[in-house]
């Protein structure tokens, strides 16, 4: 058997120690190779870091880096110190002198290897060292401990020398059992990925003393067998114990395993996509190849087996990128094996343009140009690729296409393995809907949505100079558009370029450019504002509210707030954008000067100087959504849909309002801050709440039905606003009143007053007459004004009528239960000062006394006498008179009942002292409100036929 030749080990025939002995040779000898190349790119502190370590591992010296106690652990199988390494220890300490140890001494530490990109083609200056430090099982918690010490300890002597060093300890035995309790490389989502692992470790590992690993003597054919070849090995002395480590095996890789990694390659790709491509697509190989998957790493050995021992060609990212090359070009993906090779390109990071290439010719930028000539790049693909740390949005956006469409392929991938493998445990569907709902947040389009164009793609979007335009839409006739442009353009020159981004509304654009970073504190503004009342310090002051309110970039989501839906965190409120809401007055040169301040209804004529909201919403899910909200009803539909979004039982979302137009900014922003504050409070009270606003004439009001969207209702004039107070509720429904509302009316004190299980009666006296209002146990407002005499006679037919009420609802309740009379408690109140001016105050006032002479029994009761269509019959001193008996003449016969039996001559009015609406109640009890509007609409009828008696 030649050197060169293939070697085919064969257990049935037996196995020949020389060529166990050359095998090994063979992967030293490619170690010894991976381990220059990484020397080759490290300074020479980091060069001493890495060569130290074994040594560091091997004695316990006090006077060394790494020094916890004399009873750390220590000793590395099979090591002896280089006289390199003793005498780059020697400079570190002096009076370091190094002892062999004994023959017989313990050596805890099995074996000491490189992970990670080091000796890579793709290691650059900032690739750390991952070293796996592989110990006996045999050590107990203590010394464990104190091995996990020593490995901290020199993770910060390797930082002072430059070096970003992190150790994983490897328990040999649980490790080949598949058990283990960290994570093992900076780069690995931990302990679901077992195989996955250790398939990387075998082709990718750099060994740098100890044992070596038992697999590499094992033919890549005798896998299956690999229990039974190393146990023959192992006891017939073909090797020894002492010179070898024991991983496991690559015979199979169970379907869940690439699950697992998918999805975390996945997770990690939404925010750097280039670096999480290869791997994504080395899975998806893997899992399209099972059960009978060709790893790397058993094409790796049998390649050395082989003697096909090419450093470039078994460089672990170009192993990679050679099986995803097969795999793509075998489906005829040609498009995703140009973002394959970009990838790889931009991994790799040797700029083959420009000056760089001539000074510098390493081994990496020379396999990059092989392999850039071998996939036919221009200079053109390679000058666009090594500039991109200059990428602004177009590029980005045109590259963001290509990622997003692999990243979302590859999620609709893992969810067909899913299915197809029956590996969706509990943890992986959970991880899956995590990972879709990120996905979704990241990349997913919707309206009002702003799209977040550069995840990892390029290091800084933001531009030195842009333009901002504001002009016609052409095809939208009437409307105007908003355009950011490159450079700084003139009046008319913007017309000849094409802009980076064009949106209907100024917030829009301005959002986006502050998501994506193309406008920075540095970029220098040039504004056409067209028809717009936009100054440059209002947009100044528009960029640096959402700089201050949403600084980018964002925080990572935690899986928590992905489990849940996404609700608001961050709500900012821009007024008036571009808009001067006194502009006419500005026009007229007109300077304005009012008691009548209030931002709703402002000066004399009552003027809204809120015109325009926009709404920009942070959410938890990192999704940032533009609304605006325009029109005669531009606040109240912000508030209600506002208060709909808001988050049931959790915190709620930080609010904040700012103004910045040329009138009345300040006064502006608190105004609607303050509605906003106090709908919040209403809102979150969870209360039935109605808010009732005023706006110029109009009048608003918030209905806030828990579980339910809010809604706003308008109303045109103060009679209707009586008729909508005056409505039956199901149930008792607090009303706010915002202080600047009705301030001219007696509603503005008696609105706030209402209270739930109990009728309230207001009265306000003006001469001859007197206004009655009562609000009832569901807080619907009922009001009436009638001639006014004296207090007894104004309120007595009142109390007499909610006594017969409490007498027919007790009646009406099974025997013992009471609860109606305490419901209907009534309450009196008198409305001061007296007369047509503005109220003042409320004051109580106590129920009404019995009247000195009897007052006349009228009795009503109400039915249905058809669809739509109701019957009245009154008693009078038990008298009976029907619709039945006298049809339309009702009123007029009872009226003359009436006037017959009083002896005064002064015609006083006549009230209902008793209602039964039962026959249209359904056996409800029914709403107060009900009795009291069936009550006027009789007194009136009755009155109006005593008056033409």
């Amino acid at each position: 058997m030649t050197r060169n030749s293939e070697i085919r080990p064969d257990l049935d025939e037996g196995i020949d120690r020389k060529v166990l002995s050359q095998l090994r040779n063979r992967f030293l000898t490619l170690n010894s190779g991976r381990l220059a190349r990484a020397l080759e790119g490290l300074s020479n502190r980091q060069q001493t870091v890495l060569n130290l370590l074994p040594l560091f591992f091997h004695v316990n010296h006090p006077l060394l880096p790494g020094y916890v106690s004399g009873s750390t652990p220590a000793g590395v199988s099979q090591y002896e110190p280089s006289s390199l390494a003793l005498a780059e220890a020697q400079r570190l300490t002096r009076s370091f002198s190094y002892k062999a140890r004994r023959g017989n001494a313990r050596n805890p530490i099995h074996g000491l290897f490189l992970m990670g990109s080091l000796g890579t083609f793709a290691q650059a200056e900032e690739s750390d060292m991952d070293v796996w430090v592989c110990h006996d099982s045999e050590l107990n918690a203590d010394e464990a401990a104190e091995l996990h010490k020593k490995c901290q300890a020199l993770e910060v002597w390797a930082a002072s020398q430059g070096a970003e060093a992190h150790f994983f300890l490897i328990d040999l035995q649980r490790f080949a059992a598949g058990e283990r309790d960290t994570q093992l490389s900076s780069d690995n989502c931990g302990s679901t990925q077992h195989y996955l692992l250790l398939d990387e470790f075998y082709r990718t590992a750099i060994w740098l003393a100890g044992r070596t690993p038992m697999w590499w003597l094992v033919p890549s054919y005798e896998e299956q067998r690999y229990a039974e070849y190393t146990h023959t090995l192992l006891s017939k002395r073909f090797i020894r114990d002492d010179e070898v480590l024991d991983l496991g095996h690559m015979a199979l890789i169970p379907p869940g395993e690439f699950l697992g990694a998918g999805l975390w390659q996945l997770f990690k790709g939404i925010e750097s996509p280039y670096k999480s491509v290869l791997k994504l697509l080395l899975t998806e190989v893997y899992a399209s190849e099972h059960p009978k998957v060709r790893c790397l790493s058993l094409r790796f050995k049998k390649a050395v087996f082989a003697n096909r021992v090419d450093l470039d060609e078994l460089d672990p990212y170009m192993v990679v990128y050679r099986r995803i090359e097969e795999y793509l070009i075998q489906r005829g993906e040609l498009e995703r094996l140009e973002l394959v090779r970009r990838s790889l390109y931009l991994k790799v990071n040797k700029k083959l343009t420009g000056t760089s290439r001539l000074r510098n010719t390493s081994w990496q930028r020379q396999l990059l140009e092989r392999l850039t000539r071998e996939w036919g790049w221009d200079e053109r693909q390679l000058l666009l690729l090594d500039s991109r740390s200059q990428w602004k949005v177009r590029q980005v956006a045109h590259e963001r296409r290509a990622l997003v469409n692999e990243l979302n392929y590859s999620y609709r991938f893992l969810t067909q393995l899913a299915r197809q493998q029956n590996v969706a445990s509990s943890a992986n569907a959970r991880d899956l809907n995590i990972l879709g709902r990120r996905l979704y947040a990241a990349f997913e389009r919707k309206a009002g949505k702003v799209e977040f164009i550069n995840p990892g793609i390029a290091p800084d979007l933001a531009e030195d100079t842009l333009t901002l335009v504001q002009s016609p839409n052409k095809r939208e006739p009437g409307k105007t558009q908003w355009a950011l442009y490159n450079g700084s353009l003139g009046a008319h020159e913007w017309i000849d370029f094409s802009p980076i981004k064009r949106s209907r509304e100024l917030l829009e654009l301005l959002t986006w450019c502050h998501r994506n970073n193309v406008i920075d504190t540095t970029t220098r503004l040039a504004l056409h504002p067209g028809s717009s009342d936009l100054s440059e310090f209002e947009l100044f002051n528009l960029l640096g509210a959402l700089q201050q309110q949403i600084p980018v970039p964002l925080q990572v989501v935690s899986e928590e707030r992905v489990l849940s839906p996404a609700v608001p965190s961050e709500i900012l409120l821009l007024v008036n954008v571009g808009i001067d809401p006194l502009s006419h007055h500005r026009d007229l040169n007109i300077l304005m000067t009012t008691e009548r301040t209030d931002s709703l209804s402002y000066a004399g004529v009552r003027e809204n100087l809120v015109l325009t909201l926009d709404q920009i919403t942070l959410n938890s899910w990192n999704e940032i959504l533009v609304s605006r909200y325009d029109g005669a009803h531009a606040l109240l539909d912000c508030l209600s849909e506002l208060l709909s979004n808001l988050p049931e039982g959790a915190a709620q979302p930080v609010v904040s309002v700012r103004c910045f137009c040329h009138n009345r900014a300040p006064a502006i922003a608190q105004r609607v801050e303050e509605l906003v504050a106090t709908a919040q409070l209403l809102h979150a009270s969870r209360l039935n709440h109605r808010y009732l606003i005023q706006v110029q004439q109009q009048y608003h009001v918030l209905e806030m039905v828990p579980t339910q969207p809010v809604t706003h209702v308008v109303i045109n004039s103060l009679s209707g606003l009586f008729e909508y107070l005056g409505e039956e509720l199901p149930r008792y429904s607090p009303l706010h009143l915002d202080p600047h509302a009705l301030s001219d009316h007696d509603l503005a004190l008696i609105l706030p007053h209402g209270q739930p299980e109990c009728i309230q009666v207001f009265y306000r006296v003006n001469e001859n007459e007197a206004d009655l209002y009562a609000l009832d146990e569901h807080n619907a407002l009922w009001h009436q004004r009638l001639p006014f005499h004296d207090e007894l006679s104004l309120l007595q037919p009142l109390q007499r009528f909610f006594q017969a009420l409490v007498y027919r609802r007790t009646g009406m309740l099974p025997v013992g239960d009471t609860t109606a009379v305490a419901f209907l408690e009534t309450l009196y109140y008198q409305v001061l000062p007296s007369g047509a001016g503005r109220a003042r105050r409320i004051e109580p006032r106590s129920a009404p006394t019995a009247a000195s002479k009897p007052f006349y029994d009228v009795q009503a009761i109400v039915e249905q006498a058809s669809p739509g269509q109701v019957s009245v019959t009154l008693y009078c001193d038990n008298n009976e008179f029907s619709e039945l008996e006298h049809g339309d003449q009702l009123f007029s016969v009872v009226a003359r009942q009436i006037l017959e039996r009083r002896t005064e001559p002064e015609r006083y009015r006549c009230y209902i002292t008793d209602l039964d609406l039962s026959g249209l109640l359904d056996d409800t009890r029914g709403q107060t409100i009900l009795y009291l509007r069936y009550k006027a609409q009789l007194e009136k009828s009755l009155n109006d036929a005593m008056a033409q008696a």
